[in-house]
């Protein structure tokens, strides 16, 4: 089985949108993430949406949202932000006897499929004609478990999802270099408190 292209499958699509500009609900993870992947998807009328149960504790959830907010209006974006709360209980629901916690592995994907799931749910109810995530931008994701589930959600939803790998083309570079040129907050683990455990070891 050939191996898929997804960062030349998701040019083609924006090709074949033409001039108009379809709405978008972009997940977010953090701002750093947001920085490259927002400078790709210039052809869609995007809504940043916040939801990241999975980010531990509290504090760094805040802190990550409101330098996403910081973000937004310094780079004078003039996009809209959707944030429903934290709900680390969705989490913690979902990955409840995933005692594995090795990045990248089953828990990993759970958290993924969690928070995709209700980007959809939104972007059903709200009615976006795409949506699609950060999470591809970071070397850590496996843009293969990403796509999948969202291409399942998609069909499921009946919202159409952008097939992305944003890290490629020196994405996640991009990112980086535009944090620093704002200034922004870097966090050095993924959210969870696992993946803060390890950064600690």
């Amino acid at each position: 089985m050939n191996k898929r292209n997804y960062n030349k499958e998701m040019q083609d699509e924006i090709s074949s949108i033409g001039c108009r500009k379809p709405s978008m609900l972009l997940q977010c993870c953090c701002a750093p993430c947001a920085t490259a992947v927002i400078n790709r998807l210039k052809d869609f009328d995007v809504t940043l949406f916040y939801y990241n149960p999975n980010t531990f504790p509290e504090s760094e959830y805040q802190k990550r949202f409101e330098t996403l907010k910081v973000y937004v209006d310094k780079a004078e974006l003039g996009l809209n932000i959707v944030e429903i709360g934290y709900r680390d209980e969705d989490y913690l629901a979902a990955v409840s006897g995933f005692s594995d916690t090795t990045e990248g592995g089953p828990r990993c994907a759970v958290c993924i499929r969690t928070r995709l799931t209700k980007t959809a749910e939104y972007a059903k109810e709200h009615g976006f004609e795409y949506f699609a995530s950060t999470l591809s931008v970071s070397p850590m994701k496996n843009a293969v478990v990403i796509n999948d589930i969202g291409e399942e959600l998609a069909k499921t939803y009946g919202v159409k999802y952008l097939v992305n790998d944003f890290k490629k083309e020196n994405g996640f570079q991009e990112s980086v270099n535009i944090s620093k040129e704002f200034g922004l907050y870097r966090q050095d683990y993924c959210g969870c408190e696992a993946s803060k455990n390890r950064r600690k070891t």
